[in-house]
């Protein structure tokens, strides 16, 4: 039996059955939470997927195969709303509004009731409420409301659509949380403005992604709503860029099934970055970062090249297996372009490359060397990658990353860190000097620094099998040393840029005198 993309067992059936027998004071929600944590079932952001549980669990329910514990409130019945008041009939003067102040953003908490009501009242579809991850938002100019917006989950089906992207049905299923929906889109009445529905809508989304990253945990990459012909031509929806791909079949979701309402809507995706279609449609997942955290080097593994001559696993052949050879499922090449792309994407931990994984196709598990539909567990993951010769590997992947980003016109920075919480006992914590891209900050070397020593003499062996000709290495004060600079400029092809400070006052005033302020350091033909 399938749901979604998850294929269930009967075996796993039976796990359902015996859980319920097991635990029968438990609530439809303490037995799908059980089985998600069992399951390890998550949405893509991470959280435990209870809804689609909760749905699968009455799909068995509904079928005869299991028998559900007594609802504990009856569907489709919502407590009652404390009596509402009438929508503040303001008179509104065009004149003073002005289009360059108008802001829009996500509502607050307390905002909630009002900008419902006005929904509610004003939009010709009403307004009851949204559908999973969904952020409201209001259009204001000074403390004048003037619109006001609802983004939802994305329609499950639109044949248009998923034309457009090119995906299949199993990408779909992982990725179709990274599309948003304009469910209601409400120029507030007595409002009248040339070209704000269209600004209002520019200025959304612009601040979609970010907004629902920081509330879900993801970004959106793709915008689409459907506009109801009849009514609309979509003309604000085309002014802001908008495309149209056709019409629906007048089809509308309805509990388990589709109606007929003989209403075809006209389709309309934006996408929020140029790359979006192919990005939605690759076979690895595109990098996700979560801004509560600080931030995250990654990289498009879809731009590498992985299989082939001097591909990922063609580089990655060399690695040793420090396993034995019993029980082998999953060949150390595959767990280790596994956690490589993984950690290129953004993961930073052993959960995270395996939920990374998860998400892989059947092809994409196979161009990375998989042989089982089923990639690699945490547990195999973590293990297997603890035991690796973490030097050895440290300077295969940065030989490799070096050799596909190219450094010519790039900064390099070069700077050493002591490891926190990594001392034992009386035994000091280890520092380690880096030379890291700017821009993406992938680190392509690292070296130990010896306690009886400094960072100065272990730039040459840090950088001696990494490619940097054409570009422009940084670092702080203690790399600026007459050797590093002939080392960088001569024998590697690089320039560099050094911070001098009051340790080194003859080199401090030889640059005073010269008044480099006067012309930008990169300017050609002076003197």
């Amino acid at each position: 039996m399938r749901c979604g993309d998850r294929v269930v067992t009967s075996a796993e059936i039976h796990f359902i059955q015996e859980t319920i027998r097991q635990h029968p004071d438990w609530g439809r929600m303490d037995v799908a939470l059980h089985v998600c944590r069992e399951w390890d079932w998550r949405r893509p952001e991470g959280a435990l997927n209870d809804q689609a549980c909760r749905a699968f669990l009455v799909r068995l329910h509904e079928r005869g195969i299991l028998t559900l514990p007594p609802r504990k409130s009856t569907p489709g019945h919502r407590k009652p709303e404390p009596p509402r008041c009438a929508w503040p009939a303001a008179q509104i003067d065009n004149q003073a509004l002005c289009l360059d102040e108008l802001v829009v953003r996500p509502i607050t908490l307390e905002e909630r009731r009002r900008w419902q009501q006005g929904m509610a009242q004003f939009h010709y579809l009403g307004f009851e409420n949204t559908v999973g991850e969904a952020v409201r938002y209001v259009a204001t100019i000074g403390s004048q409301w003037v619109a006001l917006l609802a983004w939802a989950a994305a329609a499950l089906k639109s044949r248009h659509r998923d034309a457009w992207i090119g995906w299949n049905q199993a990408l779909k299923w992982r990725r179709l949380h990274l599309l948003a929906n304009n469910v209601r889109f409400l120029i507030l009445p007595g409002v009248q403005m040339k070209n704000l529905a269209s600004k209002v809508l520019a200025l959304n989304l612009r601040r979609l992604s970010e907004d629902w990253q920081k509330r879900y945990g993801h970004p959106i990459l793709l915008a689409e709503t459907f506009i109801d012909a009849s009514r609309f031509a979509g003309t604000c929806y085309r002014a802001a860029g908008w495309i149209a791909l056709g019409e629906t079949r007048g089809f509308a979701k309805r509990r388990q099934g589709y109606i007929e309402h003989g209403q075809p809507k006209i389709i309309f995706v934006r996408p929020l970055r140029p790359d979006a279609a192919r990005m939605l449609a690759a076979p690895f997942s595109p990098p996700v970062s979560n801004p509560s955290q600080e931030s995250i080097p990654m990289l498009d593994v879809n731009a590498l090249p992985i299989e082939g001559a001097g591909g990922l696993l063609d580089v990655l052949k060399t690695v040793s297996d420090p396993r034995k050879r019993r029980g082998i499922r999953h060949p150390v090449v595959s767990i280790v372009a596994i956690a490589t792309c993984a950690c290129l994407s953004g993961a930073r931990s052993y959960d995270a490359i395996a939920q990374w994984a998860k998400e892989l196709s059947d092809q994409a598990l196979q161009r990375l060397g998989c042989k089982r539909q089923k990639p690699p567990s945490e547990k195999c993951l973590r293990l297997t990658l603890q035991r690796l010769d973490a030097v050895a590997f440290d300077q295969q992947i940065g030989g490799w990353l070096a050799k596909q980003k190219l450094l010519a016109g790039k900064g390099l920075a070069v700077d050493g860190k002591t490891i926190r919480g990594a001392h034992d006992g009386e035994q000091k914590a280890p520092h380690l000097l880096s030379a890291a891209i700017h821009q993406e900050g992938i680190v392509l070397a690292q070296q130990s620094v010896d306690e009886k020593t400094n960072e100065i003499p272990c730039i040459k062996p840090l950088l001696n099998e990494v490619n940097i000709a054409g570009a422009v290495v940084t670092g702080d004060s203690l790399h600026t040393q007459i050797e590093t600079a002939r080392y960088l400029v001569e024998d590697k092809k690089a320039d560099y840029v050094f911070t001098v400070k009051d340790n080194q006052p003859t080199l401090k005033q030889d640059i005073e005198d010269l008044h480099l302020e006067a012309f930008p350091p990169s300017a050609h033909g002076n003197d």
